[in-house]
């Protein structure tokens, strides 16, 4: 769910029916209809492969900006520190990364700071380039708390192997501290500085997490995984040293997920659960980690999931976010606040109209929090003593980095931040200074312009609900024409659309490039509107979810110059199972792209690898209650489907199990309606090649301009 249904199926080698190829650029295909509709369809297939200028122009959009993947701002306030996505000469991501440090204090130029061989840096104003030297994949900064250093994590010295490294405040020579084989992440300092915790999966074959492609397997199943435990680096020794023994301190059998030192040093707080980690996030709990001895024992036990432990700077309490998620990351939720030493949590935002995604004390004992207030973002400040809540800043943007949840870096004190900022008319740029009064330190995408039209904010009403959503007018917008458009729902469903500028992997963006309205509904379920409209959907996926989705339609047919005959569908994980769904209660769309989808809840729930997802959202497993599953799945509506169906999917799908996407299109052609299904060698849930990208991106316009554009 994308965000994510989640994990594992074997890879189906299918044979098209029209061509075959084993070139991951050109996937293997299947289609099926009537003999004009698929000639009609390869017609514009064959237009959009072979660089239609409007999809060539958008790609290049998402390909030209520059990408923000973190910043970092020193305790004190003096100093911010960011990390720079790096592409190939195809404007795609090459895998590597530059981490830039600047002085807030001066006028001076950011400087490169690497484990590798550094670069000379060209200042032009607020724009620098860097010239030779040489670039790894760098990043996970950590200030030290005294805002003299930090530490960073970067595969200089082995290819695809990050050790861990540590600098001075202002660049310099950066220490290694580390030779392990594993990975490496979440690098923290110690109270006193003179120890760095790090997430360690030793011996780890591939990075974790169900988003990347999953390893095949072959032989004996069985349900293997390897533990993402805590350990601790020795930061004082000489720098002619050689590199510190890592020493893992939390228990083999447990799995940390995120963590944070107490204010004395002697314990960690933690989110921990036994068994695969991918799967049991969901059911990880709240527990104290003796750093002496390596105990450690449950605080806490929660109803859903929980994220973003923190220790209160008196020491006597931890802060935490609980809410219904359907992904690990990508967080939302209310405010808790427990005891350090256990006892009952207390919700300091029950009956917020958002959804908290990140938090942090400030030194007088408040807690700053993130927030997605209803599709804005938002930081606000509540005092749990009194559960009064004060807004900050609000803004129609986002302050993420990549997909999910606020990339938000404060000072000790609470007062000053940095951030990545961007919306669908803005790209990402960094920013720092007092929260709220933000200053600019890049500007590194001022020259690029978005690849659509505008974008607004649209309102409507269903049930008892108030629905948000963007509708985003073609490029080149002609009021007295009349458009078609396309309806495309966000994965989660615990997520939510906001104003964003996309990232190369939103195909659903070059549609508005191509001459499409297109609706991004928020529908309940969604993050944005509080827990309550959150946990709306469960037990109900495909019912009250898809009425809001509709709603939005004759709400964006009412405000736009749409044709209501040239609809379409599409949308990745949950929103390729919306796709499968909606095809099978309506017939109004012409047209869809179903991506990473699910036909069927009950095969699925035995498929994937990450059942535990499931239970908040259908109460109990597939086995103890069939009918809450049946009732959901587009499998069982399939006689009712009309609809031209495009369905497209990764073979290495562990989120989204190809099977289920290949179930469908089975489903589909044999009721004889207009269906194409390609997959994707070696691709996950999220595709890693740019390619494989274009190739989508070209698909679903052909598609979309083959039914809805040849009905003008």
């Amino acid at each position: 769910m994308h965000p994510s249904f989640r994990r594992l199926a074997p890879a189906i080698a299918i044979l098209s029916t029209l061509s075959v190829s084993t070139q991951a650029q050109t996937p293997p295909q299947q289609t099926t209809g009537t003999k004009a509709s698929v000639e009609r369809r390869l017609k514009a297939e064959e237009k959009s492969s072979s660089a239609a200028p409007e999809i060539d122009a958008v790609i290049k959009t998402l390909r030209a900006a520059h990408r923000f993947a973190e910043t970092e701002i020193s305790p004190d306030g003096t100093h911010v520190a960011w990390v720079e996505t790096l592409t190939g000469k195809d404007g795609a991501p090459n895998g590597n990364t530059s981490i830039y440090v600047k002085n807030l204090k001066t006028d001076s130029v950011p400087v490169r700071v690497t484990a590798g061989t550094l670069g000379t840096i060209h200042n032009e104003g607020t724009v620098f380039t860097v010239t030779r030297g040489t670039f790894h994949a760098e990043g996970n900064i950590a200030w030290s708390n005294d805002s003299k250093q930090f530490a960073f994590l970067s595969d200089a010295a082995k290819k695809d192997q990050q050790q861990l490294y540590i600098v001075g405040a202002n660049g310099g020579v950066a220490k290694k501290l580390t030779q392990v084989k594993g990975f490496l992440d979440a690098p923290q300092f110690s109270p006193d500085n003179k120890t760095i915790s790090v997430l360690f999966t030793e011996n780890a074959t591939r990075a974790s997490g169900p988003l990347v492609a999953e390893t095949a397997e072959t032989g004996e199943i069985k349900d293997s995984f390897f533990e993402q435990r805590l350990a601790l680096i020795d930061v004082a020794s000489g720098p002619s040293a050689l590199p510190t023994k890592l020493r893992q301190i939390s228990p083999a059998d447990a799995y940390i997920y995120e963590y944070s030192w107490s204010p004395d040093g002697k314990h960690i707080v933690a989110t921990s659960a036994q068994g695969n980690g991918d799967n049991n996030w969901y059911i990880a709990e709240l527990n104290i980690l003796d750093v002496a001895t390596g105990l450690m024992k449950s605080i806490y036990k929660p109803q859903l999931q929980i994220a973003r432990p923190v220790w209160s700077p008196d020491g006597k309490h931890i802060a935490f976010i609980e809410g219904l998620m359907s992904d690990e990351p990508s967080v939302g939720g209310d405010v808790y606040v427990i005891p350090s030493t256990g006892g009952n949590a207390n919700n300091v935002t029950s009956g917020r109209k958002s959804s908290a995604s990140w938090l942090a004390w400030t030194s007088d004992n408040k807690i700053l929090f993130a927030e997605i207030l209803d599709a804005d973002s938002s930081v606000s400040l509540v005092d749990p003593l009194n559960s009064a809540v004060s807004n900050l800043w609000r803004g129609a943007e986002s302050i993420t980095a990549g997909l999910w949840n606020p990339n938000l870096s404060v000072t000790s004190d609470g007062t000053q931040a940095s951030l990545i900022r961007s919306s669908f008319g803005a790209p990402p740029e960094v920013w720092a200074g007092p929260i709220g009064q933000w200053k600019q330190i890049t500007a590194r995408n001022k020259d690029l312009k978005p690849g659509w039209g505008d974008a607004k904010s649209i309102q409507w009403t269903n049930d008892k609900f108030a629905i948000q959503g963007w509708l985003i007018a073609p490029k080149d917008f002609d009021p007295s024409k009349k458009y078609p458009m396309v309806v495309a729902v966000h994965g989660g469903p615990g997520a939510a659309v906001q104003s964003a500028w996309p990232d190369v992997g939103s195909f659903e963006m070059a549609l508005p490039a191509a001459g499409y309205f297109l609706l991004l509904p928020n529908p309940r379920g969604s993050f944005g509107q509080g827990e309550a409209f959150t946990r709306a959907n469960v037990k109900d996926f495909g019912y009250g979810d898809f009425a809001d989705i509709m709603a939005g339609v004759d709400a964006a047919l009412k405000l736009a110059p749409i044709d209501p005959a040239r609809l379409g569908l599409t949308g990745w994980s949950y929103g390729g199972y919306m796709t499968m769904w909606g095809v099978t209660q309506t017939n109004r769309f012409k047209a869809a792209m179903a991506g990473a989808g699910i036909a069927n809840l009950t095969s699925y729930y035995g498929e994937n690898k990450i059942d535990q997802w499931m239970i908040p959202f259908f109460g109990k497993s597939v086995y103890d209650d069939p009918q809450v599953y049946a009732k959901s799945s587009p499998i069982n509506f399939i006689r009712n489907v009309k609809t031209p169906t495009l369905i497209l999917v990764g073979d290495s799908d562990g989120e989204c199990p190809t099977p289920q996407s290949y179930e469908f299109w089975h489903a589909l052609k044999t009721q004889g309606v207009e269906t194409s299904l390609v997959v994707y060698e070696h691709e996950g849930h999220h595709f890693s090649r740019p390619a494989d990208d274009r190739d989508r991106i070209a698909r679903t316009v052909a598609w979309f301009d083959a039914h809805l554009k040849s009905q003008q």
